[in-house]
């Protein structure tokens, strides 16, 4: 595995407003290698686009007629990076800014560990300056199959530290080409969500380790552009790929934790989430999960406001 020189980012598009400008300035000032920027959109209609291409016409773009989902995406720009000679290739949301140095931090973690082939940040919750939303994450089996570490914990040195996690969220994570070579890109049947779990999954599997790399740091405004947070769109999708996901990597026991802490517990979390305002995401979820037992997989004209009576 040779060390990551050529570096190429990814950043896929949404309908995703002006904060696609702050994502690609602060990849901008990164430096470290970082040669070119592929922007991919998909089928945006609210103009961030051409907002987009006008201010930074220098990047590398596809766009798309549609809404390819999260992972087709990102393989569009992936593909297209590794054509142009990148050696790893750096993913972003759009809604992610990094910090000044994040860049290298993850680089120099590739370097200095060849058999690592996946390094992501620790990531801050924009709606909670000084707090965390993840440190990499831990695959449970349980609620959601997955929990991210240190979710809302306060942000401070012992969360510095590099470490081997079972996976780091997509919003940011920085690839080695060998890993798109041995194992693929991102599976995009799962058109949003779990597709970040299953890739770092597989890289393990294939023995590429993968870390949180805690003194590079990124900004995360988390899921805006399927309405964040605890929503309903996003609660189905999960639930979808919950199932689809322990199809491909579960067994017994991993489908009795699923089905014990995440399933039989939904009528107590949608009580307890309606004084909240939560009822409809905790439905949403398990239509989701019913659906992904049916064979359905998430569609595009699902995520449309008012396609579905919980949305």
């Amino acid at each position: 595995m040779g060390k990551p020189v050529r570096i190429l980012a990814v950043v896929v598009n949404w309908n995703g407003g002006d904060a696609n400008l702050a994502c690609v300035e602060s990849l901008k000032g990164q430096g470290c290698g970082l040669e070119g920027i592929v922007f991919v959109d998909n089928g945006s209609q609210d103009g961030s686009d051409e907002r987009v291409l006008e201010r930074h016409p220098d990047l590398l773009s596809i766009r798309n007629a549609d809404n390819r989902g999260y992972g087709e995406g990102n393989n569009q720009g992936i593909r297209l990076a590794l054509e142009r000679g990148a050696e790893a290739v750096l993913i972003v949301n759009n809604d992610v800014v990094m910090e000044e140095g994040a860049l290298a931090a993850l680089a120099e973690a590739l370097e200095e560990e060849p058999a690592v082939g996946i390094a992501g940040p620790r990531v801050l919750d924009c709606s909670r300056p000084g707090h965390l939303w993840a440190a990499g994450g831990r695959l449970t089996w349980r609620h959601n199959l997955t929990t991210l570490l240190g979710q809302g914990a306060p942000d401070g040195e012992a969360w510095r530290a590099t470490r081997a996690v079972d996976y780091v969220p997509g919003c940011a994570m920085l690839v080695r080409r060998e890993v798109f070579e041995r194992v693929g890109t991102f599976d995009a049947d799962y058109f949003a969500y779990t597709e970040d779990v299953d890739l770092c999954l597989q890289a393990g599997r294939a023995g590429f380790g993968v870390r949180c790399v805690g003194r590079a740091a990124a900004l995360h405004a988390h899921s805006s552009s399927t309405g964040g947070g605890y929503n309903p769109r996003r609660k189905y999708m999960m639930g979808v790929n919950s199932v689809w996901f322990l199809r491909r990597h579960a067994g017994p026991l991993q489908w009795l934790s699923f089905l014990l802490f995440d399933v039989v517990s939904l009528p107590l979390v949608w009580l307890a989430g309606l004084p909240r305002g939560r009822g409809r995401a905790v439905a949403a979820k398990a239509l989701g999960i019913l659906d992904g037992l049916r064979g359905r997989r998430v569609r595009p004209e699902q995520l449309e406001p008012g396609s579905s009576w919980l949305w």
